[in-house]
This record gives C-alpha cells, sequence and structure tokens, in this order.
C-alpha cells in the first residue's frame, strides 16, 4: 500500500504526506506511460458486473513483438489502482516518489512493473502481460471498493477474461506488490477458473488491520481512504483517448463513502470489514502463491501472515526477513539488494514456467528462503516451520496509565534513547538470560488478563531481543482496544517473527498502553489499568539450522538493530524455553540448506 513511512526513525511521517500530497500543487510532467520495446501495446475493455454494481475495467496488454493474434500464449496479470496513465498515484507522486504527467501523450502504458518486465524478460519468453485498472481507478468505471465485492468480482472477472483471450493459453498468472498483491491473494481466495499461481509481495492479509489494532487507530485509518479517494479522481492524461478520460470520471459520492466507510468503523467484527478480512477466504485454496514479505516492515506488516498460509492448502514459496516495503530486485542508491538476495525474477519465472507452462524446474530452488536477524539466509520447506513448538510463560502483574503517549523504541522516542519514559513504560516480564541460543519462529500468541475503570483502554504487548545489557531491538507486537470496563481477558495473536536469540540474552515482554509510532491516533483514556497477570505463548524451533543458502544481509537491517531498540527496567522471571536446539537429521527438510529436486513439477 501506498503512503507509508520511508525510514526507522520517521516511521509513520509518510503516511500523513499521503494525505497533504493531495493538495500540493501540480509538478512539472515527468513521463508516467513509458515504450517497452519487445511488446505490441493495446488496450481493452473487461466487463465486471458485482453485486456491489456494475463496471467496465480498463486494461492495458502487452504482447510480445510480432506475434498474430491467433499466436497463444499464458499471461502474466497485475491489477490494482496504480496503473493510470497519468501516474501511479496521481499528484501525490511528487511525494510518493512516482512519476505524474497530466497532459501526456505517453509513449506506452504504465511503468508500474517495467522493471519486471524488462527485467525478467516475460515477452521474449513467449508470456503476455496485462494490466487492469480496478473499478474506479485509471480508465475503469465504477465505485472504488477496497476488497469489497466490487474488487472481488474486477479480480476474478479480469482472471477469466484473460484465460478466454483467443492469444491466451488458458493459464494465468497474477503479480504484483502492496496493493496489487493484496488482489493477487484476492485472487488465490476467489480461485477464478484459469487461475495458475500468484506472485504477491508485501500484501496486506486483512484490510482492517492496516487501518487499525483491534480498535486502536492508526493514521491509516484516516489517510488511505483519502489517498486512494486522490487517486482514484486523477483524471488521465488530457491528450489521451477521449473515452479513457470519460471513463476515468468518479462520481464524488463514491469518494465520500469511501472515506467514511474506512474512517468511522472501528469495529474488526463489522461486515463491511469480515468482507475484507482475506485470512478465512485462503482456507482450501490450492491456487499456488509465492510470496514476498518483511518481517520489520515499515507499511504492510506480517500481521496474519502465519494465519493467512495455514489456510491456505496449495503449493506455497516465499521470501521472508529482516526488510521494509520494498520489491524482491529493489536496490539501493549503491546497488545493493534491498532484500540481500539475487536472482528474483528468474526465480519468479521459474515460477510461472512450472504452472503456467508445466516446465519442470532445472535449478533447485528453497521452498521459503528466510533471512535472520543475524543476516543469514536458510531454506525452510514450509512456514512456520514443521519442527516449532510453543512455549508457555507466565505475564507478572502490575499497571499502566493509559496516556497513549509510549512508544516500541529509542527511535520513536523524544530523546532518542533506549531508557526514555516512554518507551520503558508498562509492566514487564523479562526472563533470566538464556542459557543456550534459541530461534523463534512464527506468531507468539498473547493472553493478557486486565481489570478497567472505564471503557476503551489502550493495550500494547511488545516482545524485545535483550542483550546483556538489558537493551535490545523489538521482534514483534500487537495493540488492542479494551472497549468494556471491568475484568477481561485479551487474546492477541503477535506478527510474524523469525529471529535467533544467543546465549546470554534475554527476552522482554512489555505490556503497556501505545507504540504511539504505529497507532498513532490511538485515543487515551487516561485511567489505570491493572494487568493481574497472563500468559505468552513462543514458539521456537526444535532443530538447529546448520546449513544457509544464498543471500546477504538486507541492507535495512542494521538500521533497525541500531534503532528499534528499549532498555527493560531490571528484574527477572522464570520463563518457560526450550531444550537447546539439536542437531537435524540428516537429509531432513530442517538442515537449512534443503532445497527442492529439479526435473518435476
Amino acid at each position: 500500500m501506498r503512503g507509508s513511512g520511508r525510514s526507522w526513525r520517521r516511521r509513520g511521517a509518510g503516511v500523513v504526506v499521503g494525505v497533504v500530497a493531495l493538495a500540493v500543487p501540480v509538478v512539472p510532467a515527468q513521463a508516467s506511460g513509458v515504450a517497452y520495446p519487445d511488446a505490441d501495446w493495446s488496450e481493452a475493455s473487461i466487463p465486471s458486473p458485482s453485486s456491489a454494481g456494475d463496471a467496465t475495467l480498463h486494461a492495458d496488454v502487452l504482447r510480445p513483438k510480432g506475434l498474430k493474434p491467433t499466436d497463444k500464449t499464458p499471461v502474466i496479470l497485475s491489477i490494482g489502482p496504480y496503473f493510470n496513465h497519468s501516474g501511479q498515484t496521481g499528484p501525490s507522486g511528487a511525494v510518493e516518489g512516482t512519476p505524474y504527467d497530466p497532459i501526456g501523450p505517453n509513449d506506452g502504458p504504465s511503468e508500474r512493473f517495467q522493471d519486471f518486465v524488462e527485467g525478467s524478460g516475460l515477452l521474449k519468453k513467449g508470456y503476455t502481460f496485462v494490466m487492469v485498472d480496478l473499478r474506479g481507478f485509471g480508465g475503469s468505471t465504477g465505485c472504488l471498493d477496497w476488497s469489497g465485492p466490487g474488487e472481488k468480482a474486477d479480480v476474478v472477472n479480469a482472471v477469466q477474461w484473460a484465460a478466454n483471450q483467443p492469444w491466451s493459453t488458458g493459464r494465468v498468472g497474477m503479480y504484483g506488490k502492496s496493493y496489487d498483491g493484496l488482489t493477487g491473494l484476492v485472487g488465490v481466495d476467489e480461485r477464478p477458473p484459469g487461475l495458475a499461481a500468484v506472485v504477491s509481495q508485501e500484501p496486506v492479509y486483512d484490510d482492517y488491520r492496516y487501518l487499525y489494532g483491534d480498535g486502536m487507530r492508526r493514521t491509516n485509518s484516516v489517510a488511505t481512504p483519502a489517498l486512494y479517494d486522490g487517486i482514484a479522481a486523477t483524471p488521465g492524461p488530457i491528450t489521451d483517448n477521449p473515452g479513457y478520460n470519460l471513463r476515468s470520471l468518479t462520481d464524488p459520492l463514491c469518494l465520500g463513502k469511501n472515506l467514511a466507510q474506512q474512517s468511522l468503523d472501528d469495529r474488526h467484527d463489522s461486515e463491511f470489514w469480515k468482507q475484507r478480512d482475506l485470512i478465512p477466504g485462503a482456507t482450501g485454496s490450492n491456487v499456488p502463491l509465492f510470496l514476498a514479505q518483511g518481517l520489520t516492515e515499515n507499511n504492510t506488516v506480517a500481521d496474519g501472515t502465519q494465519e493467512y498460509l495455514a489456510n491456505h492448502t496449495g503449493y506455497e514459496r516465499s521470501w521472508m526477513g529482516p526488510w521494509e516495503h520494498v520489491r524482491g530486485n529493489e536496490t539501493d542508491e549503491n546497488g545493493r539488494l534491498k532484500m540481500g538476495r539475487q536472482g528474483w525474477f528468474d526465480e519468479v519465472m521459474r515460477f510461472y514456467d512450472r504452472f503456467l507452462k508445466d516446465q519442470a524446474p532445472a535449478v533447485p530452488d528453497p521452498p521459503h528462503a528466510v533471512q535472520t536477524n543475524d543476516g543469514t539466509w536458510r531454506s525452510e520447506a514450509q512456514w512456520p516451520p514443521a519442527d516449532v513448538r510453543s512455549h508457555r510463560t507466565p505475564l507478572l502483574g502490575g499497571n499502566y496509565v493509559d496516556t497513549a503517549k509510549s512508544v516500541s523504541s529509542a527511535a520513536n522516542s523524544s530523546s532518542g534513547e533506549p531508557t526514555d519514559p516512554d518507551v520503558t513504560s508498562g509492566v514487564w516480564t523479562v526472563s533470566q538470560p538464556l542459557p543456550h541460543d534459541a530461534h523463534l519462529s512464527g506468531s507468539p500468541q498473547v493472553s493478557v488478563d486486565v481489570t478497567t475503570s472505564r471503557p476503551n483502554a489502550n493495550l500494547v504487548v511488545d516482545v524485545y531481543d535483550l542483550g546483556p545489557d538489558g537493551t535490545g531491538p523489538l521482534i514483534t507486537r500487537q495493540g488492542h482496544l479494551v472497549r468494556e470496563a471491568g475484568e477481561s481477558t485479551v487474546p492477541l495473536t503477535l506478527w510474524g517473527a523469525d529471529w535467533k536469540l544467543p546465549a546470554g540474552h534475554r527476552i522482554g515482554v512489555r505490556v503497556t498502553d501505545n507504540n504511539r509510532d504505529w497507532w498513532q491516533l490511538a485515543a487515551p483514556s487516561g485511567q489505570t489499568v491493572e494487568v493481574r497477570g497472563g500468559s505468552i505463548d513462543l514458539p521456537f524451533l526444535t532443530y538447529r539450522r546448520t546449513g544457509t543458502v544464498q543471500g546477504d544481509p538486507g541492507v535495512q537491517l542494521p538500521g533497525y538493530l541500531e534503532q528499534q531498540i528499549a532498555t527493560a527496567p531490571p528484574g527477572s522471571a522464570e520463563f518457560a524455553l526450550p531444550a537447546p536446539l539439536a542437531d537435524p537429521p540428516p537429509g531432513s527438510v530442517f538442515t537449512g540448506d534443503y532445497v527442492e529436486p529439479v526435473g518435476g513439477k
């Protein structure tokens, strides 16, 4: 999704500028459409009836140059809000870092995935690439409907259209990142005929959690619908086809409804948000999925990753690790890969070849390539791994005052220090020094018993890796709004993590009123919240991973380890810890360097 912070020290700031950007003056035009030298470009319209209203979707079609209309190829399709001919994010492009050209004419369609089309060589390899505007965006008619019945119908109708074209083999793959990674998950859930594989980078699994933490508001609760209203209201270039711009006009009532529905409904269990939770829909889906997920994301976090993969029953691949909101091929100013692992496009195309062309893989790839906080990469047959065992520890009691001012780390405090009162606030349960190495993998489960005197108390749980000096980085977290006064038990599923804890380190669990760096608009209740106790279940590996796979540390990892730190108060408690990591059975999937056999589908 767009409009998120760009750096750890200023996390969340970019979400605000997404709204501010809607009012910035038009900057000098930058070409937003590009020529694709290996393609013949055409445009098409796709009917998209739905229970939320009918729409006509605009599609830009890139066919391998010189092919006849009857020459059949498999299709890779991306559908989202960013393919407008005038630019991905409209006038916000000056802030969002995307070109915006309200004049035109363009040399070709959107540049959004030019890196993928050209870097993968997909056209030369005999694929067609299709970019589709969701309803209400670009050259498509209708009202925007974030992951609702309308957008779900758009995904289904676009895939079926691509599968049924005379130039299509009938097999369609989906590709995207962030919003159009989310539409890929919609495809996995909806399973339209013809959909054979999905590549989804940094998606959202449950729309509600992108705006709220079980009632605790993020800036996104207002900024996200406002930003997408602005994108939807942006017409194409004035020199574009008149029909394109006529279809690009958006009813202001659609924009107002979108903003109101998302910003005013903070109930996770409302019908509106239940329709936009993609996790239940993955149950029983056998659509092959290739996922990329940052485990220290500053935008679309791993909130629901484990739950989604647990429900999905089809073939799975992934890259996971400590990076922010980036693509698998993305590099920094020095040319270093931000994730740290080479070969994103090659691996993606082997995935597509396998499921769209029935080509047996000739390269032994790891099913799940996972980077841990020490910068090393390993392979897993599944994630979380099958040898994970949960260990339950009681949480200590105490109290905190709900000022909604606490933050997660030094980087987000006013002083910049890990000992800042806003960083150390709350009730801590800290382990004794670990007698041996441990490896956490998956989403911890927490249950907190609290007593409140008034409604709407904020509650956040943070988990830290504390060094011998009692200071260390944040591993994972989750928030919840305790809506009712009195005694209650709050169950929480924390964000997915994959973290090595060295011998001598401590585990710190903090129960506090907020991480203001994340839930920026949480309102203070001003009351003292009594924490009566509770428990945390931490998922640890059984076997030590002795092998590795190709990959360097992600370029954003050192900054995270340096800045996202807190200091725990003195004291320790008994923790339930796993036995020392055992050596993996020889030849098993637990060695860390397991790869899939070649030559078979």
